[in-house]
């Protein structure tokens, strides 16, 4: 029989049995977690210390002119001096690539949901959307700015919004499409419709291929809406300042603007990391990571 001192509070274990006699040992997962976190990321950051290292001592080593390829040391010190300035303008770039980034999702995904309940409307449009996936930015600039003219925000919005929507139309309609038989057989015994299976199974089933979809779209977004700015229009957006600094072959600052962008792409994709973890994590991959 286990003593009355046994349940006294001052004598309770955290993580005991007391009338059993048996301790059970309560770990805490953050540490492991903080070592996996490190195994994943360090080899990242050690890598791009490293390129950055070998970047600034090559071009200090070699006397490499400025406008050939500026230190990194000279971008961060252009970065911090035009910091109010390459900022306000990414995030203006970056207003312009989100909206045709939604505007490109949604359409992308309305036409999946036409091509699986509409075979005829699938087999006459998915030919024509691979066709076009592999259209030039540069050809649709132009196009966009004498529809919208060269101010109007929507031309650069519908420069993202084209290029966003192919991918992420294939992609999720390949996920909605490749269904395992067997659960749509299930489905079908159940008696459920259109509608439920679509529910039950199918957005399910597509999700990895949609977000997987969204990651590449997010920098493509960016990246088109930065080119499409390069034709003209308002002179306060990363585009036209990359060329303007170029131009007067302040090249340091150009690369300033280049860093705004390629943070903002992270940003972005994070993004649509942290929204795929919490719309699916059930999926094998975040199980795993457990």
């Amino acid at each position: 029989m286990t003593g009355r001192d046994d349940l006294e509070p001052g004598n309770r274990q955290i993580g005991a049995a007391p009338a059993l006699g048996v301790e059970i040992p309560l770990t805490s997962s953050r540490p492991a977690t903080a070592r996996r976190l490190a195994a994943v990321y360090t080899p990242a950051v050690v890598a791009f210390a490293a390129v950055i290292l070998l970047w600034e001592g090559t071009t200090r080593l070699l006397d490499v002119e400025t406008f050939l390829l500026p230190k990194p040391s000279e971008i961060i010190t252009s970065f911090v001096d035009t910091w109010s300035t390459v900022w306000e303008f990414g995030f203006r770039t970056l207003w312009e690539a989100f909206g045709g980034f939604v505007i490109g999702v949604v359409a992308a995904v309305a036409t999946s949901f036409a091509a699986v309940r509409w075979v005829r409307f699938r087999e006459g449009m998915l030919p024509i959307a691979i066709a076009m996936n592999s259209m030039p930015i540069v050809a649709l600039a132009p196009i966009f700015n004498n529809w919208f003219g060269s101010t109007n925000v929507l031309a650069k919005m519908s420069v993202a919004a084209v290029v966003v929507y192919f991918p992420v139309m294939i992609n999720t309609t390949r996920g909605l499409l490749e269904v395992d038989p067997g659960e749509l057989e299930l489905m079908r015994s159940v008696a459920a419709g259109p509608t439920e299976t679509m529910r039950r199974v199918r957005i399910p089933h597509a999700l990895p291929f949609f977000f997987a979809s969204l990651k590449v779209a997010s920098a493509l977004s960016l990246i088109a809406a930065i080119i499409a700015e390069y034709f003209g229009g308002p002179q306060n957006v990363l585009g036209q300042y990359i060329i303007n600094r170029a131009n007067l072959f302040q090249f340091p600052d150009a690369w300033a603007a280049i860093l705004v962008a390629s943070l903002l792409g992270i940003a972005f994709y994070v993004l649509i990391l942290v929204m795929e973890r919490l719309a699916m994590p059930w999926h094998v991959s975040f199980r795993e990571t457990e």
